[in-house]
């Protein structure tokens, strides 16, 4: 224990992460854990807080997060206001195959690490073990971090994106490295098989990883290869949906296996994908059936972020930067993009540009479709002169990924666990669920429109926890740690979302410090006060 200031927390509505219905509580703290939850506590050397009118959570789980790569920075204040205002406490880092620690230190290719939405740099070092990376942010970081090992990023470090498969050396060492990482603590292994390079890895590859997650019972999460009833990722355009194809492919990887899978971000892109979500739910459904242990998650927002080549075709992304000029490859590469449009419903007028590298700010807060108006060319050639001036590493806004009426029908869903996939960056467009992604929830929940609240903060608690394996976090109960949200029920049913803040909620503790208070954060206590979450 590193401090041991007594805390009373008095008359609170105690959600206690189980998924029970609340109970009036009072909930007694003492250094980093909770002592005794009970009625009419008394504590004569504790601070008392009376939460009479408010209600009290486990802190949330952020249950997908990329966060890894901003725990290491610097300065990283930045990154983790908005998070913690929100309720949120602890991160699952190291999704879409893309973690900020697994690679080996000697690698030429660590500059093409984190797929061009995340880089090494301006970070207090570089971490290439989980032990290493924990070290580092231990008591040293804003909030707490569990992290799965991505296999992109180890895939990079040991091949760079060459579109081949493996050597059996080159793959013995990936697989090395992603075990390391298990034994180490991480929370499971993920995939992002739309990230370069993990469009090359082959099925036999992918099996072996899925075979680790079975051997050491974690989870393997996984970034579909397509999310939209029509893709890039493969070659005709027609027959059954690629969001449908790209979960047989999971299936596939996972078949005879007693495993654990999480469906990261069930999101369908272009208005011709909504229709998909009841196939893949069933899809799941049945694979849980036939054994595979398959949840998924979801955010609140009907618009995501990526990188401008997420929807690109892997044959094209492969190229030189030559061979993507060339006449042959752009029409080629033009056509499936006209045809995906009309059968997708989704366009260049849904593609806004958040980012588009140095000197190019003019295009952030506009579509493909408007910027090519302004320079006077077809939108494919907007989009590709974007992918050229970012170096094919500009990030994107695009809508419709889900409505409302998705959302929460997929937020009652007895095997989903709730998350941002969100973050701060340096410049550029932010993305909304930055802000008020958890108040925005719990906000549906209030209002009829999502699951009941004891559920849904179990999807963002409890669940969460023990879907990572995190001893000791997710609920109220003596013993655990003191991570707490105190949020007032009125203020998140009636406020307005999407107004750049979060609403509702008003006290948070991390590990017993109390970092937030009626909105304002103790920078001082915040900076230090996350712990590395080793799975076990």
């Amino acid at each position: 224990m590193w401090f041991s200031v007594k805390t009373l927390l008095k008359n609170a509505l105690v959600y206690d992460g189980s998924g029970q219905e609340p109970s009036r509580s009072d909930v007694l703290l003492e250094g980093e854990r909770i002592v005794e939850v009970g009625h009419n506590l008394e504590c004569a050397d504790a601070q008392i807080l009376d939460l009479e009118g408010l209600s009290l959570a486990p802190g949330f789980f952020d249950a997908h997060s990329h966060n890894d790569w901003f725990a290491i920075k610097k300065q990283p204040l930045k990154y983790f206001e908005t998070f913690v205002k929100q309720g949120i406490v602890s991160f699952v880092g190291g999704n879409c195959g893309l973690s900020a620690t697994g690679f080996e230190q000697t690698s030429d290719h660590k500059d093409k690490m984190g797929a061009g939405l995340f880089h090494l740099q301006d970070n207090t070092g570089e971490y290439p073990t989980l032990s290493e990376y924990f070290e580092a942010i231990d008591r040293k970081t804003p909030m707490n971090m569990a992290m799965l090992m991505g296999h992109c990023s180890t895939r990079t470090s040991v091949a760079g994106y060459e579109n081949r498969p493996l050597s059996d050396a080159e793959r013995t060492r990936m697989l090395a490295i992603l075990e390391d990482g298990l034994k180490e603590g991480a929370c499971g292994l993920s995939l992002g098989l739309m990230y370069e390079p993990g469009p090359y890895a082959p099925i036999d590859e992918l099996k072996d990883v899925a075979r680790l997650c079975e051997q050491y019972d974690v989870p393997m999460t996984v970034h579909p290869r397509a999310c939209s009833a029509v893709s890039m990722a493969y070659p005709s355009p027609f027959g059954r949906p690629h969001i449908l194809r790209a979960l047989d492919e999971i299936e596939e990887i996972t078949r005879g296996l007693k495993m654990k899978l999480q469906y990261s971000h069930a999101i369908f892109v272009g208005q011709r994908s909504l229709k998909c979500k009841d196939q893949v739910v069933e899809q799941l459904d049945r694979m849980r059936a036939n054994g595979i242990d398959a949840m998924f998650d979801i955010f609140v927002d009907d618009v995501g972020v990526s990188v401008i080549t997420v929807i690109m075709p892997a044959w094209y992304l492969a190229m030189s930067p030559e061979d993507k000029k060339k006449p042959f490859n752009k029409l080629k590469l033009s056509i499936l993009v006209n045809v995906s449009k009309r059968m997708l419903g989704f366009g260049f007028d849904n593609i806004l540009i958040a980012y588009a590298g140095e000197g190019n700010e003019r295009y952030e807060g506009k579509t493909v479709h408007e910027i090519a108006i302004e320079l006077g060319i077809s939108d494919f050639n907007a989009y590709l002169h974007l992918c050229e001036i970012s170096d094919y590493a500009g990030r994107v806004l695009m809508n419709p990924y889900n409505t409302r009426e998705i959302t929460s029908d997929l937020s009652k869903h007895d095997h989903v666990l709730l998350m941002t996939d969100s973050w701060v960056e340096e410049k550029g467009v932010q993305y909304q669920s930055i802000y008020d992604c958890f108040p925005k929830f719990l906000h549906l929940s209030l209002n009829g429109e999502g699951d009941t609240m004891p559920r849904t903060i179990r999807k963002m608690t409890g669940a969460t926890a023990d879907r990572f394996k995190l001893k000791d976090r997710g609920y109220i109960r003596a013993g655990y740690f003191a991570d707490i949200t105190i949020f007032d029920e009125d203020k998140l049913k009636n406020s307005i979302p999407n107004q750049g803040k979060s609403f509702g909620i008003e006290t948070v503790f991390i590990n017993g410090r109390k970092v937030l208070d009626a909105g304002e954060l103790d920078e001082a206590a915040f900076l230090t006060v996350g712990q590395a979450l080793r799975a076990g």
